[in-house]
C-alpha cells in the first residue's frame, strides 16, 4: 500500500493517509479495491477492464480528535477524470482533469464521529475530447495504445490545517544574479497582518533566516542564496548549482505566525534547487555551461499498477537504472507523473521534460479543458528543478490538421506562449515531434533508422541527421506547420530507437506471460538479444555523428504490454547489462 507522505516538496507534520481498502461499485457490481490503484490494475485487486463510465468509491474514516479546533483538508492526488466527493452524504465539491492534484476544506461537513466519504467519478473512455494519453479505448491493447485507467489513481489523504495558512510557495531562481524570489500565498481566511518567517539551509549551514509582516495574502521576497552582492562584485561563484550530476538542493523552512499574538499558525518544510536552462546561439546550457541530453522516453507504466507505481521505491529504482545506463534525464511521454517521481528526480538528479495527456478531437471546449488542466500542472510542479522543459502537444494528437488550420496553430502558439507567460525559467515545445508551430527546441521524432541489413536506409538516416534542411527525409510528417519555419532554436531528436528484441530469444515461461498478456512484441525495428547491443549501438553513433543535435530521446525505458522496446522488461528489470549500455552513451560527453 502507498504510505508515503503524497506531496514532499510542501510537506506539513501532520497528515492521514486514505489510501487502503474502499468499497467499489461499477454497474451491478459491488465489490473491494485498493486505492489508489485504479480497478483496471492487478494491485487494485480487481484487475479487469470494465465497460461502464460511472463508477462510485465509499469508506470510513475517523478524524483524530486533536484535530478538532483545525480546517480539515481532504486531497487528492489525481482521479480520471470527473469526479464529485461527498462526506456524510453531502457534497463537498467537484474537479474536473485526470492529471491533476485538488483539494477540498471538509471541516463543516464533519459529525467528529465516524465519517464516510464517496468519490462519484465519470470516466468516458470512448470521449475523444478528454486528455487520456496512452489510455487506449478498444477491448485490447495494441500498437502503442495500453489499458485504460478509471478514477482514483494517486494517493488520498487529510491534513489539519489553522485558519491562517500558507497555500503554496513558488521559488524563482536566478543564478546568474546569485537569487531566488520567493513567491507565497497565504489562505483566503488568514487573520492579517500575519509574519512569515522564512529560513534557508545548505545542508546543515543556514543560509538566509528573516521574516516579513504581511498585510496581504500575496507577497514575495528576494534572498542572495550566493551572496554575491556582500562580496561587491569581486566574487566568482563556481558551486552550488542543482545538476544531474551534482543535485544540490536547498532546504527551506517556513513559519506562518499570527502578526499580532505571534502564535504560530502553520508550519512548511520544502526546497529548491538554484538550476539556469537556456538556449543560446543554437545550444542547449545548463547553468551557463553547453549540455548534451541524453533522455529516455518513459510511459510512466507497471506491470501490476498501471500508470501508479506499487512503491516509492520504484520511482528511485527506475531513475537509478536510467542513469546507471548512463541517461541523465527522461521525457514523460502522455502523463503527468506523480510528485513522489518528481521529488526523486530532484534528489537523485534527473532531467524531467514535463508533458501533458493528449486528447483526440479538437473542439474549443476540449482545448479550454486541456489548457485549464495544463495551468494546474504548472503551478503544481513550478518549484521541482529536474523539470527544465514544458512540452504540452505531441505529435499533432488533438490538433491533427494543424499544418495548415489557423486556428488549431493558434491553439498551439496559445499553449506556447501561456507557459513561457507563466513561467520564465524552462524552455517550452508547444507540439513536439513534427508540425512545430512556436517552440523554444527544434524537437523531431524519427525511427527511419533502417533495419540491420538495410544500410541504404541508415546512411541516409545519418546523413539527414547533419542538417536541419535534411531532416524531413527521415520524418513522417513535415518539421514545421505552414506559416512556420526553423528559427536557430537548439535540435533534439526526442524520439528514437524503439527497437525490440525478437521473441525467439524468450523462454517458454516468458511465452506463455507474452500470450496472457496479449504481447505481441511490437517494436519500431527488432534485433536479437546477442544482436541488440551493436544495434543499439548503431543507432546511438549517427547520433553522436551529428554536431546538429544537442541531444536524443530513446524509445524507451520499459516495455509496456505489447509495446516491447524498452531497455528495461515490463517489470523494470534490466534486459541488458546497463554498464554495456552505459558505455554505448558514454561514447560523447
Amino acid at each position: 500500500m502507498r504510505e508515503e507522505y503524497p506531496r514532499p516538496e510542501f510537506v506539513r507534520e501532520k497528515w492521514m493517509s486514505l489510501n487502503g481498502c474502499w468499497s467499489f461499485g461499477y454497474g451491478s457490481e459491488k465489490t473491494q479495491i485498493e486505492v489508489p490503484f485504479v480497478c483496471q490494475s492487478r494491485l487494485s485487486g480487481i484487475g479487469k477492464r470494465i465497460e461502464e463510465d460511472h463508477v462510485v468509491y465509499e469508506r470510513k474514516f475517523t478524524v483524530p480528535s486533536e484535530w478538532r479546533d483545525q480546517v480539515i483538508l481532504l486531497h487528492f492526488g489525481a482521479v480520471d477524470y470527473r469526479c464529485s466527493v461527498f462526506v456524510n452524504e453531502r457534497c463537498v465539491g467537484s474537479h474536473t482533469g485526470g492529471q491533476t492534484s485538488f483539494s477540498f476544506d471538509i471541516t463543516r461537513y464533519l459529525n467528529w464521529q465516524e465519517e464516510t466519504v464517496r468519490v462519484e467519478v465519470e470516466d468516458p473512455l470512448k470521449d475523444e475530447s478528454i486528455p487520456r494519453g496512452k489510455q487506449f479505448w478498444e477491448e485490447e491493447s495494441k500498437f502503442i495504445w495500453y489499458t485504460p485507467s478509471t478514477g482514483i489513481w494517486q494517493s488520498v489523504w487529510l491534513e489539519p490545517v489553522s485558519a491562517t495558512n500558507l497555500q503554496w510557495v513558488h521559488f524563482t531562481p536566478d543564478i546568474d544574479e546569485g537569487t531566488v524570489k520567493i513567491d507565497y500565498q497565504l489562505s483566503d481566511t488568514s487573520a492579517l497582518p500575519s509574519r512569515v518567517h522564512v529560513k534557508i539551509f545548505l545542508g546543515e549551514q543556514e543560509i538566509f533566516h528573516g521574516n516579513m509582516l504581511c498585510n496581504t495574502a500575496r507577497n514575495s521576497l528576494t534572498v542572495d542564496v550566493f551572496r554575491k552582492k556582500a562580496m561587491e562584485g569581486s566574487f566568482h561563484f563556481t558551486g552550488n548549482y542543482w545538476s544531474p550530476e551534482n543535485p544540490i538542493l536547498y532546504d527551506v523552512r517556513i513559519d506562518v505566525d499570527d502578526g499580532e499574538t505571534g502564535e504560530q499558525t502553520d508550519y512548511v518544510e520544502t526546497y529548491f534547487g538554484m538550476r539556469k536552462i537556456h538556449v543560446e546561439n543554437g545550444k542547449l546550457y545548463l547553468n551557463n555551461q553547453p549540455y548534451y541530453q541524453k533522455l529516455l522516453l518513459d510511459q510512466g507504466y507497471w506491470r501490476d499498477g498501471l500508470v501508479t507505481a506499487p512503491t516509492d521505491e520504484d520511482y528511485q529504482e527506475d531513475i537509478r537504472k536510467s542513469k546507471e545506463m548512463g541517461f541523465n534525464g527522461c521525457r514523460k511521454h502522455e502523463k503527468v507523473e506523480d510528485p513522489r517521481f518528481l521529488y526523486w528526480a530532484d534528489k537523485m538528479g534527473f532531467l524531467v521534460w514535463e508533458a501533458m495527456a493528449s486528447f483526440w478531437s479538437y473542439t474549443p471546449q476540449a482545448a479550454e479543458a486541456f489548457t485549464r488542466e495544463w495551468m494546474d500542472v504548472i503551478h503544481r510542479d513550478y518549484n521541482h528543478p529536474c523539470i527544465v522543459v514544458w512540452g504540452m502537444l505531441n505529435e499533432s494528437w488533438g490538433v491533427p490538421r494543424i499544418y495548415s488550420n489557423r486556428q488549431q496553430q493558434d491553439f498551439s502558439r496559445a499553449l506556447y506562449y501561456l507557459a513561457r507567460g507563466l513561467d520564465t525559467t524552462r524552455l517550452v515545445i508547444s507540439n513536439d515531434g513534427w508540425e512545430m508551430t512556436e517552440t523554444d527546441i527544434c524537437a523531431f521524432h524519427s525511427y527511419k533508422h533502417g533495419e540491420k541489413d538495410n544500410e541504404e536506409q541508415h546512411s541516409i538516416f545519418k546523413e539527414a541527421l547533419k542538417k536541419v534542411d535534411s531532416l524531413h527525409l527521415i520524418m513522417e510528417k513535415l518539421l514545421f506547420a505552414k506559416g512556420s519555419s526553423y528559427k536557430g532554436q537548439p535540435v533534439v531528436l526526442t524520439e528514437c530507437g524503439g527497437i525490440t528484441v525478437k521473441s525467439e530469444e524468450k523462454s517458454e515461461a516468458d511465452m506463455e506471460e507474452a500470450i496472457r498478456e496479449h504481447d505481441r512484441e511490437w517494436g519500431y525495428t527488432s534485433a536479437s538479444k546477442t544482436d541488440f547491443l551493436a544495434e543499439y549501438g548503431r543507432v546511438i553513433s549517427a547520433i553522436y555523428e551529428s554536431d546538429m543535435l544537442n541531444g536524443f530521446c530513446y524509445t524507451q525505458l520499459t516495455d509496456v504490454e505489447q509495446e516491447t522496446n524498452g531497455l528495461l522488461t515490463y517489470d523494470h528489470k534490466y534486459k541488458f547489462d546497463p554498464a554495456e549500455i552505459r558505455k554505448i552513451n558514454d561514447r560523447k560527453k
